[in-house]
């Protein structure tokens, strides 16, 4: 069955707004009359939140007050952790995804993720850190058959079942009207629809209205513009934003999407809160693989707190390679070194320690999301300075020369330049 036949579906009843929540429930949707607000034992719980599953105390740090994992892979473990910090946690329920081959044709394959969630909710219902379910990520992407739809219903019924105590949300890619629709029609035992938006967060509004969403969302994925929203260079690499671009990126969506508190809006996770490999590994991280705090930790204790911390992270003026600002270039193969300098000023006058790594582009289906390839050897002269030379590569191909900056108080800012060498002419 193809989602375009539930066009005929006629709109399905919803349960009247909540005014007035016990205050004995961990978590509850309230109806003020005019917006719809999160409560936690009875009193306003707006999320000032982040995806991750390290670095709870910075969060806390920060002001943050929640966590958002994807599935209940050591779920046990993250809860007490967030407990032990006072952060709650938006706990995932994976829901299998058409695009990765599961088939919603197969009944006992769907029964067996039923049982599966089931044996998830009732072992962690009652944890106090738990704030709200999740029920699968963006599982509405490249899905042709509706039964998927019916299935996060299913589950929605399920979590309401064993938890009366707690909401339940599912998380999409809000990428059409026509994607909030079908959500709206065939998932109605849904209490809040998690966006995982960026950029589309502008278009929010008019998707929910046109859409027929009329009941709370949150911002479950923001950050940094994503590799899919900034411009590509001629072989198909993304120009990645440095540390300062997404610093200013991030604090005009924050201010603009999420602390301007839109009706209806019950928050928002920022993305990523750690380091993970995807397209770069630096692209979304919020540290890095050492520990080390990117500006965007500095940006959102300031966005939540009110406070801004006492040192900065050093802040990116420019990448300059041969003395231009590039973001991307192709060259011919040639054994000719190329100059890079990166430009940045330290709020504090720290000292600061430089880092510079060549890489292979990564590749779909290998090491675009997941594990980071090593950097490739003996490329760069001076690796440790601001300025430094390097080579090409021999071999053919896309990669990318990467600069991270350290002051002495446990922060990094990032850059780096996209290039492709041609292969030789015969």
């Amino acid at each position: 069955m193809l989602i375009a036949l539930s066009y005929g579906c006629q709109p399905r009843s919803k349960r009247p707004p909540n005014t007035n929540p016990d205050p004995a429930v961990p978590t509850a949707i309230r109806w003020t009359g005019h917006t719809y607000a999160l409560m936690r034992y009875g009193e306003p719980y707006f999320i000032k939140g982040a995806g991750g599953i390290s670095h709870f105390e910075q969060l806390k740090e920060a002001g943050g007050n929640s966590i958002r994992v994807w599935d209940d892979a050591d779920a046990g473990q993250i809860l007490d952790e967030a407990q032990r910090m006072g952060l709650t946690v938006m706990l995932g329920l994976w829901v299998e995804r058409e695009m990765e081959s599961f088939d919603y044709e197969d009944q006992a394959a769907v029964e067996r993720q039923y049982q599966r969630i089931k044996k998830t909710i009732l072992k962690y219902r009652n944890h106090p850190a738990l704030l709200l379910w999740c029920v699968g990520n963006e599982w509405a992407q490249e899905a042709d058959n509706v039964k998927v739809y019916d299935e996060v219903n299913r589950l929605s019924k399920l979590v309401h079942q064993l938890d009366p105590n707690h909401p339940v949300s599912t998380a999409i890619s809000p990428d059409s009207k026509r994607a909030v629709w079908l959500v709206s029609q065939r998932c109605p035992d849904l209490d809040i629809l998690a966006v995982n938006s960026y950029a589309l967060t502008e278009q929010l509004a008019d998707f929910f209205k046109q859409g027929g969403w009329t009941k709370p969302y949150l911002i479950s994925e923001y950050g940094a513009p994503a590799y899919w929203e900034t411009p590509v260079s001629p072989w198909g690499a993304p120009d990645e934003p440095n540390s300062q671009q997404k610093r200013t990126s991030v604090r005009n969506f924050y201010q603009r999407h999420i602390g301007s508190t839109p009706p209806n809006c019950l928050g928002a996770y920022l993305f990523y809160w750690g380091a993970k490999q995807e397209e770069t590994h630096t692209w979304f991280s919020v540290f890095d693989e050492a520990g080390h705090a990117s500006s965007l930790v500095d940006l959102m204790q300031e966005l939540w707190s009110g406070n801004k911390p006492a040192n900065l992270a050093p802040v990116v003026q420019t990448l300059l390679i041969d003395g231009k600002p590039q973001l991307h270039r192709s060259y011919p193969s040639s054994p000719e070194e190329h100059e890079a300098r990166f430009v940045v000023q330290d709020p504090e006058h720290d000292s600061l320690t430089y880092e510079w790594e060549v890489k292979p582009r990564a590749q779909p289906g290998t090491d675009y999301i997941g594990v980071p390839r090593p950097p490739l050897t003996g490329l760069i002269t001076s690796a440790s300075a601001a300025t430094i030379r390097f080579r090409l590569p021999d071999e053919p191909g896309a990669y990318r020369l990467f600069a991270n900056v350290y002051d002495s108080h446990g922060h990094v800012s990032t850059a780096n330049f996209s290039f492709a060498v041609k292969p030789k002419r015969p």
